[in-house]
């Protein structure tokens, strides 16, 4: 049953104007769109509130992602300006010997190699049996010669006597005179002939020419040796040794004579000190390189013929000193990584100098005031943002 708005039906009702039918509902559209602000105001306040929260996140994050680096200053060291070179022992003074006489069979050896010996001390014996009678047989004719000059003196003394009684003329005396004067000069002829024979036969002996020590040995009893032979013994003089070593044109500009060296044998692990003698005064136009020549105390573990290493330390200089991990190389050369005020990495060309258990010397490329990575320099690329470290100082 229908009412009109406004009036009072037969059941006893009231019906509602339109405007009073309308209002519950728009009250209940304006509680929902009163929620629906305040969720989403809510919302939006977590939304921003999460964001805020995880901006400082973000940024420690990203603060996280920029590496650490360990950086140093090296300044400027004095540093020894060495020079490396490699080179062959050998007798500082190499004394050949030979046979310098007639030669002949070898009757005996009398020294072996490593042993010393002195000036003239006989090495080998050569037979000398036909010399032996040789010299005998000289001597016998010295006898004869000064036999005949007493003879001819005896008879010149009496006729001097005899001159001035007239038995015997001025001219007689002038013939014994001469006699006499032959006879002498036959004896001094007699006497060469003799010292030279034993002068021969001396030379027979092969002996030492100066004190040293004896290197090696060629000869055995019974060989037949000569003149042309070649070498029988070799000496090292005063057993002196040296290392020739071998330098580039431009090493040897730096090396003067007197300056120390360090050398080590291979196969040893010792060290020998040396020092310049001989600087070459040419350089090899093939090889480009000079011989610089370092003598050496004598010391068994020092063999004639041997290789060895040698560090010529030719002055001092002021250069940077860095660990060899700070040093890169490639195809172009050696570099370093260093950190500019944006600590980013720039990689700097160097020269390298002395290595040595300091360090390395940079001789070209740097000031000694730049920050250096003094490692992980493998991993860095340049232009990177990195996080430099000081290295700290051993104390």
């Amino acid at each position: 049953m229908n009412y009109e708005p406004g009036t009072i039906g037969n059941d006893g009702r009231y019906a509602l104007p339109d405007s009073d039918a309308r209002a519950p509902r728009r009250g209940l559209w304006i509680a929902v769109a009163v929620v629906v602000i305040v969720i989403a105001a809510l919302l939006g306040f977590w939304v921003f509130g999460k964001k805020t929260a995880d901006a400082p996140a973000d940024a420690k994050a990203a603060a996280k992602q920029i590496p650490s680096v360990t950086v140093a200053v090296p300044g400027r060291q004095l540093v020894d300006r060495t020079i490396s070179a490699t080179g062959s022992i050998a007798a500082k003074v190499d004394m050949p010997v030979g046979v310098a006489g007639e030669g002949g069979r070898v009757t005996a050896v009398l020294v072996q190699p490593g042993q010393w010996v002195r000036s003239g001390q006989v090495l080998a014996t050569i037979d000398r049996s036909v010399q032996v009678e040789t010299q005998a047989s000289q001597a016998a004719q010295i006898a004869v010669a000064q036999s005949d000059a007493r003879l001819a003196q005896a008879e010149l003394d009496r006729a001097k006597q005899l001159v001035d009684r007239g038995f015997i003329s001025k001219a007689d005396v002038d013939r014994r005179t001469a006699t006499r004067d032959a006879a002498l000069a036959r004896v001094k002829v007699a006497q060469a002939q003799l010292d030279e024979i034993r002068a021969r036969n001396g030379r027979l002996l092969i002996r030492a020419p100066a004190a040293g020590l004896v290197l090696t040995r060629s000869v055995e009893p019974g060989q037949i040796v000569s003149a042309g032979s070649g070498v029988l013994f070799r000496l090292a003089a005063g057993g002196e040794l040296e290392l020739r070593a071998a330098l580039s044109d431009a090493d040897m500009a730096q090396i003067r004579v007197g300056i120390p060296v360090t050398v080590i044998p291979v196969g040893d692990t010792r060290t020998f000190a040396g020092h310049v003698w001989q600087v070459a005064p040419v350089i090899d136009p093939q090889t480009r390189q000079g011989t610089v020549r370092i003598a050496l105390p004598f010391d068994p573990a020092l063999r004639p013929g041997g290789f060895a290493a040698a560090t010529l330390t030719s002055g001092v200089s002021q250069s940077p000193l860095l660990p060899q991990s700070a040093v890169q190389s490639d195809g172009k050369g050696n570099f370093v990584y260093i950190i500019n005020a944006k600590r980013e990495v720039v990689q700097r060309p160097v020269k390298v100098g002395q290595v040595s258990d300091a360090g390395v010397a940079i001789t070209e490329g740097l000031t000694g005031n730049e920050q250096v990575v003094v490692s992980a320099g493998a991993f860095l690329s340049p232009g990177q943002k990195v996080a430099p470290v000081r290295q700290k100082r051993a104390s």
